[in-house]
């Protein structure tokens, strides 16, 4: 099952670009049926996805680092939602979804968590590391906060070819307190690139408290000295994310500097699946999960409003299902690199 299947039966990724008109109808009314259906698929995607992810670690065939989005997709879903093609998107290692929402097939993605050879690096990057420039997915970054150094130089680069295009760099809020954040902060505003910085804030980061470990708690304040305007977000609800994202790409493109999103969102799972969260209360991610579900809430919206029953809806969660075990399936049947692979992509001669 590849890209064309998932593409078709999701009604995913490519047709999810809506015109500027659109775009304040959504804004002013609330998103319609059609909006509504495409964010409900987009998160199942991910939520599925990672969930079998994490099952696949669990029986060893992910090995090293894996950090599951679960609980986070309305972040990603309502920020892809309102860029444009060509836009580019560059995160941290906590990525899965963001390559989902970016378009890549789920099939590479797997394979590659499994590091298998028909993954996006040819197996050779696993969960942190992968790439797609076809689908302008500058990749997940293990080292933290160097994904907002690099896409603050992709917008650089678009500000060089004046090509009205938009980078987005996500980072967390253990990210936040990173000098190399500042620097590119200072960069970003000094020549006013068109770059906006996604603070997904969980909470928690590796697995501090963010009230334990930064003294300003409102991260999306933390550009003020630069002069770079931000915004709290509820992260949780991917209508308020796509407005932010709306004003906050439209301020960028317009050549108006860099903007700060902060999206208080929140983790389910360990910071990593090594991470056994006992930091937390199972009360307290038992609350959110009840009562703040991203899904959930464009689950209750769909019903409420008529647009789809509970039948419908379970049909779509069982064809994304299918999706995912097929990309799993695809995973396992695709062999591990040849050792000659550890020689590619390592050193380039220059006569």
């Amino acid at each position: 099952m590849g890209a064309r299947r998932f593409y078709f039966a999701c009604e995913l990724m490519t047709s999810k670009r809506t015109s500027k008109t659109t775009a304040s109808k959504s804004a002013a009314k609330g998103a319609g049926k059609d909006e509504l259906l495409q964010y409900y698929r987009e998160m199942l995607m991910m939520r599925r996805f990672e969930e079998k992810a994490g099952q696949l670690y669990g029986m060893g065939l992910i090995a090293g680092f894996c950090h599951l989005y679960i609980g986070q997709e309305a972040v990603v879903t309502g920020i892809q939602a309102a860029l444009e093609e060509g836009d580019q998107v560059i995160t941290g290692y906590r990525d899965h979804a963001h390559m989902l929402a970016c378009g890549m097939d789920p099939n590479g993605v797997m394979a590659e968590l499994t590091g298998r050879e028909g993954g996006y690096s040819r197996g050779k990057g696993g969960s942190m590391h992968m790439f797609s420039r076809d689908k302008q997915f500058y990749g997940g970054h293990g080292i933290v906060g160097a994904q907002v150094a690099l896409g603050t130089g992709l917008a650089f680069a678009d500000r060089y070819k004046d090509n009205k295009k938009v980078a987005v760099a996500y980072f967390g809020d253990g990210a936040a307190n990173q000098g190399q954040v500042y620097e590119s902060f200072n960069m970003a505003k000094l020549w006013d690139l068109p770059v906006v910085y996604v603070i997904e804030n969980n909470q928690y980061a590796m697995g501090t408290s963010v009230k334990r470990a930064s003294s300003e708690t409102a991260l999306h304040k933390r550009g003020i000295s630069f002069g770079i305007p931000g915004e709290e977000v509820d992260g949780m609800d991917v209508e308020a994310v796509k407005r932010a994202a709306e004003k906050a790409v439209k301020h960028a493109r317009d050549g108006n500097g860099p903007y700060i999103l902060e999206m208080k969102t929140y983790r389910y799972r360990g910071h990593s699946m090594s991470d056994p969260a006992k930091y937390r209360t199972r009360e307290e991610v038992d609350d959110i999960r009840s009562h703040h579900d991203p899904i959930d809430l464009i689950k209750k919206r769909l019903i409420e409003g008529k647009h789809a029953t509970e039948d419908e809806l379970k049909a779509f969660d069982k064809d994304v299902k299918a999706i995912v075990n097929a990309a799993a399936q695809f995973a396992k049947d695709s062999p591990e690199p040849d050792p000659s692979e550890l020689y590619t992509d390592v050193l380039v001669e220059v006569s």
